[in-house]
């Protein structure tokens, strides 16, 4: 017996330590103190648990001594012994567990997850500097992904993935910001697609290079995705102050004579055109450019609305004056974002707003006219009627100024042709989107989201030249010249799809299904008084057909063991572009991933990482321009007030039947992908290398039409097929890696591409890439078995020294005649390489960056060289003339005949660093969360190539015609947080 109440009196402890009780409790975010609803609380080791409610509060039956496991998204796991009736809780922010997720279309999944060749760059690894346009955030820092940006502010870009898919259509990635794909159109008066967002509120890119990856996009995705995630609003208190401010110098110049070299040039070459020399010595080039400012001023505060709404607001104001004379841009943003919760956290709204005035004032052109004006004359005369400025002119005997007073074909003064025009716009842009998504009360495994999205611009701009530029100058009468106008562009969408997410085991699914409908409007109107004002000049309004696109979407990720994951997609896309006929197009995808590493090397710390992927999609193209919304209709435009008819005394007006294909479809690619992800030393290095193969087919292009086939020449037709294949390489990781010191991390990645033509319509080629100088001259070819617009022309001959003979070229097919059968292929304008760099360096509170790019096998045809350095084009009209100096090498004098000549076509590789930063970090100014970062830093650092022009990164398809010089800027910028 008393044995018996030994044992009794052992347990009375244990049984009241097991006792059931309710435990409740608040769950708060560490550092804001705030509360975090929708927190996941289960006992460990039991399916027994919990959420926490809108204000982080939560209740649970349980005994004493269970262990509660708290999780939730973003942040990290925490266990706490149960030990009485109360369980208050923090939870701290988990960095890692955040950059794991991937925004990927109508979704998101992890790094270790993906199963298709997608890249994420988060905010802190963006690039640094002068970056004016969000996607200069991205420029050499993605594989497969290269961005050309001009010289002007506010510039738009280039933008290409794996090179393009198209010969005719767009070759620019859709662009997604926050789940709304916006319009590839620009808006006339804005500077680009882009200008109008500020890059300070972008939190990530995602970008999506494969069909696998991209084909739940279906139409407009076979040049890749983009997709830009904003910030949002957080619980946690915070205020960001970034200003920066920067000037902006001339870097390089086109080599001309400057005004002693040309009297001896003139001397040398043509003596009887040294009567029409001035006096002056002027550098052109030096008086159309000047050093300009540029600033920027960011604000930002984050926390909750009402105690309970993370939210965040931010304005910004981004001010650059260009390099060229007149040329300004600014943008003034504000954006807000609210992301409140309700009915226990089930269901999450996402609400974001931005709003954009930019203002432009735009400078024409006027580097090729700078480039030959003649140096010898001034860039003021105080005896000009023109308000002072040098032009050619001659007044009659009666001293009235008129335009046959003006000597004919003679060049306009480019700084008065910049000074005397005021052409200016003000673009307004709202773009946000209400996102809603409900987590179902009967079915957690399931939810529903509607996305609702719009993206609105308006733009009223006006051009007017003074009555004092010799251009409004009208049989003695000074009219001036004023011409305005109004564009409006809206794009609404609506997205709704189902999504279901279940682990059964080790067998998993996540699926999605949904529809889309989006809708584009476009109006145009113009307003002009213009010279005569005659009825030609009478304003004019275009609404432009809707375009409208409608897609079902589906997609489902497989996954068993954690190891072995399958992705299949399909979509169906309808366009209002085509008939009913063509219309709609299928894009289905699938993709295998299988973690190797799981399975061959669970152990190993070399080797800490390793996937295989293997993707496989079809993906659309239907955009072939604004102005070919409705082209398998019939079409009829008014004729002119001088096509008019007159039947019995009435004036009537005639219609002009307009181009017509009923036959146009979807251009479509398919995609092979294939690659390995790996992860190095416990991830301490990371990376990818992948290889790709796509066939694009039914081309979409512009191209010639049978004689009396259809009422146009040329038009826009399916023609051909061609296919695209190449390799990229990423490696990136902690180099040095030191809490207490010296720390490195670098990127490198580096693509390979290959692009041949298959075929085309009736196997003919097609003429492209138009050449300035001579008459109707295009120096590219689309050849089938050669890269889209390879070079065309004759191959040069040379002399013993090693010196171009003018006019001698091979004869190649050996007729012993020169004809454009002797042309041949030589090169082509796309780099068959490029390379991007990014260094991150921190010792204690310094921080140092700089990123580098590089293109090789870059080849570029010298349109500035073959158009005006010859010796000929001394004598322009009855004025003369300036010349690049390269003209001594060549030795040409006439351009008609050598500007189709191989001469011009340069290897034109480059390796450029694009900014260097050095920063310095004061912590703890105010609080633990508080710094001060001051910085300093130089964007366009250096160029080192072996181009002769004056910059190897060009537009237009390699073809280098004058570009807005890119500016050199010099920066400081300031970074307060608290």
């Amino acid at each position: 017996m008393k044995t018996i109440y030994s044992l009794l009196f052992l347990c009375i402890p244990t049984l009241i330590f097991s006792q059931n009780i309710t435990v409740t409790g608040t769950v708060r975010e560490l550092t804001s103190n705030a509360p975090i609803p929708g927190v996941n609380i289960v006992v460990k080791g039991t399916s027994n648990g919990t959420n926490t409610d809108f204000d982080g509060n939560y209740q649970i039956n349980v005994n004493t001594g269970d262990v509660l496991v708290f999780t939730s998204i973003g942040y990290k796991s925490i266990e706490k012994t149960v030990a009485g009736v109360t369980l208050n809780v923090s939870l701290e922010e988990d960095a890692e567990q955040l950059e794991e997720v991937v925004v990927i279309g109508y979704g998101t999944t992890t790094v270790k997850d993906a199963t298709g060749s997608i890249t994420a760059v988060t905010a802190k690894d963006f690039n640094k500097g002068n970056i004016v346009t969000p996607e200069n955030l991205l420029s050499g820092r993605v594989a497969g992904l290269s961005i050309n940006t001009g010289g002007d502010p506010g510039a738009g870009s280039t933008i290409r993935i794996r090179g393009g898919a198209s010969l005719g259509a767009s070759n620019d990635p859709l662009i997604v910001i926050n789940g709304l794909p916006i319009d590839n159109n620009t808006i006339g008066g804005s500077r680009s697609i882009l200008s109008s967002i500020n890059p300070n509120e972008i939190e990530s890119f995602t970008v999506l290079k494969d069909a696998s990856a991209t084909a739940i996009y279906g139409s407009r995705a076979s040049n890749g995705v983009i997709i830009i995630t904003t910030k949002k609003g957080t619980r946690t208190f915070s205020v960001n102050l970034d200003m920066s401010m920067g000037v902006n110098s001339l870097t390089d110049k086109v080599d001309v004579f400057n005004a002693n070299e040309f009297r001896q040039v003139i001397t040398e070459q043509n003596p009887d055109l040294l009567p029409l020399l001035g006096t002056a010595n002027t550098d052109w080039q030096e008086e159309i450019f000047r050093p300009s400012i540029s600033s920027t001023v960011n604000l930002s505060v984050n926390g909750l609305l009402f105690n309970q709404i993370p939210a965040r607001v931010s304005i910004g104001r981004t001010l650059q004056d260009g390099l060229r004379l007149t040329s300004e841009f600014e943008r003034n943003t504000g954006s807000f974002s609210i992301n409140p919760s309700f009915l226990d956290d089930h269901l999450k709204v996402s609400i974001n707003g931005n709003a954009t005035l930019e203002k432009n004032r735009f400078a024409s052109g006027q580097e090729a006219n700078a480039l030959t004006f003649d140096p010898t004359q001034p860039v003021y005369d105080e005896n000009s009627p023109f308000d002072g400025y040098f032009q050619y002119y001659n007044l009659n005997d009666d001293g009235v100024l008129n335009e046959n007073d003006l000597v004919s074909l003679a060049p306009f003064n480019p700084v008065a042709e910049l000074l005397q025009n005021r052409s200016l716009s003000d673009v307004k842009r709202f773009y946000g989107n209400v996102k809603l998504d409900y987590n179902f009360h009967f079915l957690p495994e399931m939810s529903a989201v509607v996305n609702v999205g719009i993206d609105e611009q308006t733009a009223d701009g006006f051009v007017k030249i003074s009555d004092q530029n010799p251009l409004t100058q009208n049989d003695g009468r000074i009219v001036g010249s004023d011409s305005e106008y109004n564009n409006f562009l809206k794009n609404t969408l609506f997205d709704g799809y189902l999504a279901y997410k279940k682990e059964v085991g080790n067998f998993g699914i996540d699926a999605t299904a949904g529809y889309s409908y989006q809708k584009f409007r476009n109006e145009r109107f113009i307003s002009g008084e213009l010279l005569d004002d005659g009825v030609d000049t009478e304003p004019i309004l275009n609404i432009d057909p809707e375009l409208v696109l409608v897609g079902f979407f589906g997609r489902t990720n497989f996954s068993f063991n954690d190891k072995y994951l399958l992705t299949l997609s399909y979509r169906r896309d309808g366009t209002s572009r085509f008939s009913k006929e063509n219309r709609w197009g299928n894009f289905p995808a699938a993709a295998f991933a299988w973690k190797v590493s799981e399975d061959l090397f669970p152990e190993s710390k070399a080797i800490s990482n390793l996937k295989l992927r293997l993707g496989w999609g079809i993906t659309g193209q239907q955009d072939i321009g604004q102005d070919n919304l409705d082209l398998f209709m019939s079409r009829y435009i008014r004729g002119l007030p001088a096509s008019q008819y007159v039947f019995g005394g009435a004036v009537t007006s005639i219609g002009i039947p307009q181009f017509r294909n009923e036959n146009l479809k979807w251009e479509e690619t398919t995609t092979y992908n294939a690659g390995f992800d790996f992860g190095l030393f416990d991830d301490r290095f990371s990376g990818s290398i992948e290889g790709f193969y796509k066939e694009s087919k039914d081309l979409l292009a512009n191209a010639a039409i049978s004689d009396g086939s259809n009422f146009s020449n040329s038009g826009f037709q399916n023609i051909g097929n061609f296919t695209s294949k190449g390799i990229e390489f990423t490696i990136g990781g902690d180099i040095v890696r030191n809490e207490d010191g010296f720390n490195w991390d670098a990127n490198f990645n580096t693509t390979f591409i290959r692009t041949e033509i298959e075929s085309l319509a009736l196997d003919q080629d097609q003429l492209v890439g138009d050449a300035d100088g001579g008459t109707g001259n295009t120096v590219q070819i689309h050849r089938v078995g050669y890269t889209p617009f390879s070079f065309y022309v004759y191959k040069q001959i040379y002399n013993n020294e090693g010196n171009p003979i003018e006019g001698a070229y091979a004869d190649l097919n050996g007729d012993n005649i020169i004809t454009d059968a002797d042309k041949y292929i030589h090169h082509n304008g796309a780099p068959l390489i490029t390379m991007g760099f990014m260094s991150n360096m921190s010792y204690k509170n310094f921080d140092l960056s700089f990123n580098l790019r590089a293109n090789l096998d870059n080849y570029v045809y010298n349109n500035v060289n073959s158009s005006r350095a010859q010796y000929d084009l001394l004598a322009n009209s009855s004025v003369v003339a300036n010349l690049p100096v390269s003209v001594l090498q060549s030795g040409f004098n006439t351009t008609e005949d050598v500007i189709l000549s191989d001469y011009y076509i340069e290897n034109a590789s480059f390796l450029k660093m694009d900014n260097v930063t050095l920063g310095y970090t004061f912590d703890n100014v105010i609080n633990e969360r508080s710094s001060i970062r001051l910085s300093g830093s130089v964007q366009n650092v250096f160029t080192i190539t072996n181009y002769s022009g004056l910059d190897p990164a060009v537009f237009d398809n390699g073809i280098d015609n004058t570009i807005y010089p890119r500016p050199r800027t010099v920066l400081i910028g300031a970074n307060v947080k608290f």
